[in-house]
C-alpha cells in the first residue's frame, strides 16, 4: 500500500504552521521592535551650543547618528536632501526642530517627543518646523504604506501569469514590461490624480511605481524560467514575508531591528518606498540609491527569462536531432 497520501497529510500539517510561524515573525517582529538606531539627525548652531545638543542627544544610545551643520540653512538643505530626517537648531529665539514628515510622519513625531519633552520639562519651548510636510490628503502616510502590498501582488501576479500562460523569451519579457508601465500609469492615476497623496512630477512617479512591479515581477518568472514553478513560491515568499515587513514604509529603515532595515532596502517593496518619497515629495534628493537597486533586480529578472527562453529552445531544439540519431530496430 502506499504511504504517499499520509505523507503529503503529514506535510501540510507541518508545512502550515511554520509557513504560519514565518509570517509571525517576519511582520509582528519589526513591528514591535521598532525604535531608532542610528537615525540620521542633524544639530546646528554656534559651537559650545551645538556641542551641549549633541551631548544630549548621545544620552539616547544607540538612536540617533549626529550630523553637525553650521546654521539653519545648511541643516534645512540637508533635510530637503533627505540627509538627515530632522535638525535640532540652536537660534537666538530658542531651540527650533526641523522636521520632514513626507518622509516618514512616524519619524517626525517621534522626534519631537524626543526633543520637545525633555525641553519642556527644563521650562524651555522649542518650536517646531515641518520643512517638508506630507500631503494634506495622506498626513499619516497611512495611503503610500498601504500602496507597498498591493504593488508587491501586482508583480507576483504579473509573473506567474506570464509563467502559467507559457510566455517565454522575448515574449515574456514584453508581457512583463508592458504590464508594469500599465501598472505604473494605473497606480499613478488612482495615488496622484484621484486620491491626491503623490505630489511630485506624474509620469516620474509612474515610472517609479510600474519598475517596482516590474522589480517584483521579473523576479518571479526569471526564479520560474530557471527553476520552473518552484521559482514562483521562492520569489513571492521572499517578497510578501522579507520585503513588505521589512520595507520601513510605516517608518524608515533606521526604525526596525536590524538587519531587517538594511535587507529591506535591497528588496523591491523597500527600494521602491524610498524612491517613491524622493520622487514625489524631496524632488529625487537621494534617489540614486534605490533607483539603482529597483534597475538591478529588473535587469536580473528579464535577464533570467531570456535565459530561461534561450535553454528550454536549446533543449527543444537538441530533442529531435537526438532521436534522428538513434537506431532503427529491426524486427
Amino acid at each position: 500500500m502506499s504511504h504517499t497520501p499520509n505523507r503529503r497529510l503529514i506535510a501540510v500539517v507541518v508545512l502550515v504552521p511554520v509557513l504560519a510561524a514565518l509570517a509571525l515573525w517576519a511582520f509582528a517582529w519589526p513591528a514591535a521592535r521598532t525604535a531608532p538606531r542610528d537615525l540620521p539627525l542633524g544639530v546646528a548652531g554656534p559651537s559650545a551650543a551645538a556641542d551641549r545638543l549633541e551631548r544630549e542627544l548621545a544620552g539616547h544610545e544607540g538612536a540617533f547618528e549626529i550630523h553637525r551643520y553650521t546654521d539653519e540653512a545648511a541643516a534645512r538643505d540637508a533635510v530637503e536632501d533627505r540627509a538627515v530626517y530632522g535638525a535640532l537648531v540652536v537660534t537666538p529665539q530658542g531651540p527650533k526642530l526641523l522636521t520632514a514628515s513626507a518622509a516618514g510622519p512616524a519619524v517626525a513625531q517621534l522626534l519631537q517627543q524626543a526633543v520637545t519633552g525633555p525641553a519642556a520639562a527644563q521650562g524651555t519651548r522649542v518650536r517646531t518646523v515641518d520643512v517638508v510636510a506630507a500631503p494634506e490628503s495622506d498626513p499619516r502616510g497611512a495611503a503610500l504604506t498601504a500602496s507597498v502590498l498591493p504593488l508587491a501582488l501586482a508583480g507576483i501576479a504579473a509573473g506567474a501569469v506570464v509563467t502559467l500562460l507559457g510566455l517565454r523569451g522575448t515574449r515574456a519579457a514584453a508581457a512583463l514590461l508592458g504590464a508594469s508601465a500599465l501598472v505604473g500609469v494605473i497606480a499613478a492615476g488612482i495615488a496622484h490624480s484621484w486620491l491626491g497623496v503623490l505630489t511630485g512630477d506624474w509620469w516620474a512617479e509612474a515610472a517609479v511605481l510600474g519598475l517596482s512591479s516590474l522589480a517584483v515581477s521579473g523576479a518571479v518568472a526569471g526564479l520560474a524560467a530557471l527553476m520552473g514553478p518552484a521559482g514562483i513560491g521562492v520569489a513571492a515568499g521572499v517578497v510578501m514575508l522579507l520585503g513588505n515587513p521589512f520595507s520601513g514604509a510605516a517608518s524608515a529603515p533606521q526604525m526596525l531591528p536590524e538587519p531587517a532595515g538594511a535587507i529591506g532596502q535591497w528588496l523591491p517593496p523597500g527600494a521602491g518606498t524610498t524612491l517613491l518619497r524622493s520622487v514625489s515629495y524631496f524632488d529625487g534628493a537621494a534617489a540614486t540609491g534605490p533607483a539603482l537597486t529597483l534597475a538591478w533586480w529588473a535587469a536580473l529578472g528579464l535577464g533570467a527569462v531570456l535565459l530561461g527562453g534561450a535553454l528550454r529552445s536549446r533543449r527543444r531544439a537538441g530533442t529531435p536531432a537526438a532521436d534522428a540519431r538513434e537506431p532503427m530496430a529491426v524486427g
